[in-house]
């Protein structure tokens, strides 16, 4: 079954290590076989990562980009050690994430550490004016 893809005027897609650019018109593209695949939207660059949940998605996308889980696994494990260390709470999430990685499901990790960076910003919403208990150097609990 084909993946189909559907991008707004000037959307851009990756696929593998190419990036796709859409025209002025809205595109309706169907794609058959394995290579990683992102909308433009769903990219994250060392800059942007700007958070430690954010700094596992960029790893976690590496991962799935260079389909190479072995080069980035030290970097990975420290960006977790850190993140539970800060904010034990956010373990069950990294525990997906990591399930998703075991079994070769790179793009569901992606999804995994998207709610990890969903509850980080749920987290950092809820520290009150003025507080010093959660910074963009690692929630606290």
């Amino acid at each position: 079954m084909s993946l189909k893809v559907e991008l707004k005027p000037g959307e851009r897609l990756l696929v593998g290590q190419c990036i796709i650019t859409n025209s002025d018109q809205r595109t309706r593209l169907f794609i058959d076989g394995k290579a990683p695949i992102l909308r433009e939207k769903d990219i994250l660059t060392v800059t942007t990562a700007d958070t430690p949940a954010k700094r596992i998605y960029l790893a976690v996308q590496l991962m799935y980009l260079e389909e190479d889980t072995a080069r980035l696994r030290d970097e990975y494990f420290k960006l977790i050690n850190e993140i539970i260390t800060a904010a034990p709470s956010m373990i069950s999430l990294v525990n997906a994430i990591n399930n998703e990685i075991l079994t070769g499901s790179l793009y569901k990790a992606l999804k995994a550490a998207r709610k990890l960076i969903q509850y980080e910003q749920d987290l950092l919403a809820n520290v009150p004016p003025g507080s010093a208990g959660l910074s963009t150097n690692g929630p606290q609990d």
